[in-house]
This record gives C-alpha cells, sequence and structure tokens, in this order.
C-alpha cells in the first residue's frame, strides 16, 4: 500500500484555465495551461498545455485546440483523462521505475453535483492515479493562502480562476457556508471581446483579451484614460486587419458586469454567515485568491463594497494547488472520519 505524504502522491488542481501539479517535499512541479490540440482526421493528441495554447487562433482546419474543462468542471471527459494522464506522467518522470501509482488528491468546485464530481474521480484513476480524493477548491484555497481553517473563527476566502469563483467562510475544519458561480476570468475575456466587437467591429481572440486584462484590465479607479493600447484584430465590415487603440476605463466598463456578479457572491455569502463568523472576518479581513484576484483594484472595490478589510494572498496562482498538496497527509483522516469538527493542524 502507498504511504501518504510521500514523494509519489499528488496534489492536482484542475482548473479551468491551468493545470497544476504539487508534490510533498518539491512543491508545484508542474503549471501548464489546460489545452489539448486533437487531429481531427486521425484523432491523435498533437499538442497538450503550452504547445497546444500557442496553437489557439492559428491551427489548420485538422487541427482542433480544445479546452477540456469548461466552467470548473469537466466537459470532454477523455480529453480531460488523456491530458491527465500526461501531466501526471510528466510529474512523476523522476519517480523509480519500481514506484507504485500515486494517489491523488484533486480540488473541485464547492457547488459541483455529485456526477460531475464522480466524472473528475474516473478521469483521475484514467489517468493513472491509484486512488482519487476530491477537496473543496475553497477549502484547498484557505489551506494554501494560511488561513486557520482548523480553529474556532471564521475565515473567508475568494477563489477566482478561470471558470469559477469560489467563496466560503471556514471554520473548524468545515465550509460553513458557500457560493460558486461560473463566473470568472474567463468571463473578462469574453466580456473585453464582446465589448472591442461591439463598440469597433473588431474581432479579436481569447488570448489578445487575455493580455488586454492583464495589462490595462482593473476594476475601476482613477486616471484609467491615461493607460491605453494598440489592439489587432480583424475589421468585421471589411475583413482586412485592423489597429485601434483602446485606454483603461473602456476596459473597466466592459468588466463591470462581471466584478458585480463576483461582489454579489461575496455579499450572498456575507448575508448567510452566523453573526459570530461575521465578526471574526470583519477583524481579519476577506483574503482573495486564484488569477482572478490578480485584477487591479479589485481587492479595493470589493472591500469599498462590503466595508471589510480585503487582502490578496501572497502566492495567489498557486493557493489551491498547495492546500491541495498539503491536504495529502490526512487523505485516510478525512475519509475515515468526514464529519469530525477538530483536526490536526497542517504545518
Amino acid at each position: 500500500m502507498a504511504i501518504f505524504g510521500f514523494s509519489q502522491d499528488l496534489g492536482i488542481d484542475l482548473g479551468t484555465a491551468n493545470t497544476l501539479v504539487f508534490i510533498k517535499g518539491k512543491g508545484v512541479v508542474l503549471r501548464e495551461p489546460s489545452v489539448v490540440a486533437r487531429n481531427i482526421e486521425t484523432g491523435e493528441i498533437e499538442a497538450v498545455g503550452n504547445a497546444a495554447k500557442n496553437m489557439i487562433g492559428r491551427s489548420p482546419g485538422n487541427i482542433s485546440v480544445i479546452r477540456p474543462m469548461k466552467d470548473g468542471v469537466i466537459a470532454d471527459y477523455d480529453t480531460t483523462a488523456v491530458m491527465m494522464k500526461y501531466y501526471i506522467k510528466r510529474a512523476m518522470r523522476n519517480r523509480s521505475f519500481f514506484a507504485k501509482k500515486p494517489n491523488v488528491m484533486i480540488c473541485v468546485p464547492s457547488g459541483i453535483t455529485m456526477v460531475e464530481e464522480r466524472a473528475v474521480i474516473d478521469a483521475s484513476k484514467q489517468a493513472g492515479a491509484k486512488e482519487a480524493f476530491p477537496i473543496a477548491e475553497p477549502f484547498a484555497a484557505a489551506i494554501g493562502a494560511g488561513l486557520p481553517v482548523w480553529e474556532p473563527t471564521g475565515s473567508m476566502i475568494v477563489d477566482i480562476g478561470g471558470g469559477t469563483t469560489e467563496v466560503a467562510v471556514i471554520s473548524l475544519g468545515g465550509i460553513v457556508t458557500s457560493r460558486s458561480i461560473r463566473i470568472a476570468g474567463d468571463d473578462m475575456d469574453e466580456s473585453i471581446i464582446q465589448y472591442i466587437r461591439k463598440t469597433y467591429n473588431l474581432m479579436i481572440g481569447e488570448r489578445t483579451a487575455e493580455q488586454i486584462k492583464m495589462e490595462i484590465g482593473s476594476a475601476g479607479g482613477e486616471n484609467l484614460e491615461a493607460e491605453s493600447m494598440d489592439i489587432r484584430g480583424r475589421d468585421l465590415l471589411s475583413g482586412l486587419p485592423k489597429t485601434i487603440t483602446i485606454n483603461g476605463k473602456e476596459i473597466a466598463a466592459a468588466l463591470q458586469d462581471t466584478v458585480d456578479a463576483i461582489i454579489d457572491a461575496v455579499k450572498t455569502t456575507l448575508e448567510k454567515t452566523p453573526p459570530e463568523l461575521a465578526a471574526d472576518i470583519m477583524d481579519r479581513g476577506i483574503v482573495l485568491s486564484g488569477g482572478g484576484s490578480l485584477l487591479r483594484n479589485l481587492d479595493s472595490v470589493i472591500s469599498e463594497e462590503t466595508k471589510m478589510p480585503v487582502f490578496v494572498t501572497d502566492n495567489p496562482l498557486d493557493s489551491v494547488v498547495i492546500g491541495t498538496g498539503k491536504s495529502l497527509e490526512y487523505i485516510q483522516h478525512f475519509k475515515s472520519q468526514p464529519n469530525v469538527s477538530t483536526r490536526p493542524t497542517i504545518e
């Protein structure tokens, strides 16, 4: 039997945008986009990860570039299994020839259905895992952010990924109240694409939208007109390539609906939080994690709307997978005593 906590066991953040793999003692050993390129004619996998992402918008007709994860859950089962097998093999490439199959702790959205959770577990086993154990994404993010999840005090985490935004209040090793919405970083990109299309009759791709979001995107603020960038796309009227200049104020307006949806999820969760835990959160603040938390001024906007201090964790991109990896040694504890409130402290 494999021994939990050793290097043959993995923590996996199977995200809509990126997949990360954690090995205890080594840290995050792999960080790749959740993208697969498949040959339509032969059915063979042409590329996975960064190589596949570079093909988005640039592939020939016989190559289909797929993102098998949508809104935090599996949209294409077979492709997800192939992608996970590739990543597990890469993460374990230095293991002993005699090493057994790894046990995997894999994060899932808190709002996932039993069918969707079973699909994640089955895909993990098909990819080469001996056993797969799900952990709620906000709980893993809270552990990775260093919050006192095992103590009788309220901690609030807002994890904004590519496909979902997970909001949860955690105390005594469990989620007290939570909200999961399928609005996150990908929706920000789509909002930018639609704004540019409607305003300038210009079609841009996902990679361009993501670049715009990262360079001049924000949730609001002052002097946004001063920040601008040139973007290239296809003019929908002439069909020819065209370059335009956009500014930060325009992008903030384009992202407004998505930001409002995230703020609404935070407020809804706070409304359902017991008074004692709400008081703890007012003292400790709300913690943001995930790639979407890096949107400029998002923390200050949420703080203004909730009247609470808001902080972005030190390592927002890796907090979920770090928390997943730290939970590896407690798999058997979780499985044998799922309803126990008092649990050992994770170092």
